[in-house]
């Protein structure tokens, strides 16, 4: 997977071991970040990174795990180089381990150049700001929480809900509306199950995309610590084929909670003082430097767009890694298990759901004029008719006026109509935007506060019969 140098300096004796770290005598001209061979007591090589030195004593996380180590006969070889990745297009297609070694049976990559895992951030004058519609096919996504050429928009599930089917679906729909290339799929996993892992590769092959797919698929029973190193590993890939072939790439990162678990082993390993639930204080950070490598660059065709999926722990918004993952991010989908129980899909609650960039990806030209004020009207008229159905509940449906009842059909319908689709059902935004206005027209004109009436006659049903 990696480069080591070949004339590293001396082992060095082996301290301490505890959970997935080595804690090794010092030298001097050790690097952060740097790459160490371990050798084992059989004679086994195993890869290890520098993440902590110190005067006396330089940690060492293993990522193929610690086990069968001692400190007797346990050496570790500083390189004196960072992770280095080897990259070509020949990747297409293939399915890597959570290191990036081939795991599907086929041969070495043959290397076209080699890349740190770390990535080179995106010079914030150099960053060209994401203006283009990605349609996604799901009304939900595309007509009120708009997905955007080079956004980080995560989606917020929880154990039980529809993330996989929802993320295949996506995979299989995107498309930037102005282009005809289909994007290219780099897929990450962490800490999933073997079934998990078939089914995504079995769906990706029924579909047809796997000849665009890279896979990196980290399982619960791999190494935790590995968990540290696949969406280092699969973002760097995604920055090659972006930035140096010009490729559209969506990045798909599941499941990001076992990520943090990850770095939560390797804080109680290291005898840090936890932050909020046990988790490092420099979580955040941590988190940010694997979202913020998404992107367009300014005089590069390609993109990176970044779609990761975390299962909130109890359904747990406040939870931190939801928490500081809406902090970093732009935006978020949600995944409502009361909609899930309503037999909805996807079951997508698009009130608390949210994409900042949407404004800069729909209007003329991109979407549609009236997209924007619609949407913002639909919003109303749901939120309205979920308030109405909780007054009902207490005081009946005759303490409603008639148009309070309005609203009511309203946010049935919407649920069944806009939100809900078929697995396989592809909406063009014209089609999900004359959802909208079909839905809409039950209410009266006299309620539609937030749209311009030029963009009323133009576009509700009434007036275009």
């Amino acid at each position: 997977m990696s480069v080591l140098a070949k004339t590293g300096r001396r082992f060095f004796t082996t301290r301490e071991i505890s959970g997935p770290l080595l804690f090794v005598e010092s030298t001097g001209g050790v690097g952060f970040g740097e790459l160490v061979e371990v050798t084992t007591p059989s004679g086994e090589e195993r890869t290890g990174q520098v993440i902590d030195v110190s005067e006396r004593v330089t940690v060492v996380q293993v990522f193929e795990g610690t086990s069968g180590l001692d400190v007797r006969s346990t050496a570790a070889r500083f390189t004196g180089e960072t992770i280095k990745l080897p990259v070509s297009t020949d990747v297409l297609g293939r399915m890597f381990g959570g290191s990036g070694k081939p795991i599907d049976g086929g041969p070495p990559i043959v290397p076209e150049d080699y890349w740190d895992i770390h990535g080179v951030p995106i010079n914030p004058y150099s960053r060209a700001h994401p203006v283009d519609f990605i349609q996604t096919g799901l009304s939900v996504i595309d007509g009120m929480n708009t997905l955007v050429r080079g956004q980080k928009l995560p989606l917020f599930s929880g154990t039980g809900l529809p993330h996989k089917p929802i993320a295949s679906q996506i995979v299989r729909q995107a498309r930037v509306r102005a282009e005809e290339e289909a994007f290219t799929i780099v897929f990450a996993a962490m800490g999933i199950t073997s079934e998990e892992a078939r089914f995504f590769e079995e769906d990706y092959a029924r579909m047809g995309v796997l000849g665009r797919v890279v896979m990196f698929v980290n399982l619960a029973e791999d190494p935790a610590i590995e968990r540290i190193l696949t969406p280092r590993v699969a973002l760097t890939t995604a920055e090659y084929l972006a930035f140096e072939h010009d490729m559209q790439v969506l990045a798909i990162l599941i499941d990001m909670t076992n990520y943090c678990e990850a770095l939560r082993e390797i804080s109680a390993a290291r005898v840090e003082i936890p932050g909020r639930r046990g988790y490092p204080g420099y979580m955040y950070t941590d988190l940010a430097s694997i979202y913020e490598r998404a992107g367009r660059i300014h005089g590069k065709k390609g993109s990176v767009t970044q779609m990761p999926i975390l299962t909130m722990p109890d359904d747990d918004i406040t939870h931190p890694i939801p928490d500081l993952t809406g902090y970093i991010t732009e935006g978020q989908i949600i995944l409502d298990r009361g909609m899930f129980k309503m037999g909805l899909y996807p079951p997508i609650n698009p009130l608390p759901s949210l994409s900042r960039l949407m404004d800069k990806g729909i209007g003329p030209e991109k979407t549609r004029e009236d997209h924007k004020q619609l949407s913002d009207q639909l919003y109303y008229a749901y939120a309205q008719g979920k308030v109405l159905r909780e007054t009902a509940l207490v005081s009946g449906e005759a303490a409603l006026t008639s148009v309070d009842k309005l609203y009511l059909k309203f946010a049935d319908r919407f649920e069944k109509e806009f939100i809900g689709q078929g697995v396989d059902e592809n909406r063009q935004i014209e089609k999900t935007l004359d959802i909208g206005w079909e839905l809409l027209s039950m209410l009266p004109e006299s309620e539609y506060a937030r749209i311009d009436p030029d963009i009323i006659k133009k576009f509700h049903p009434k007036y275009r019969r």
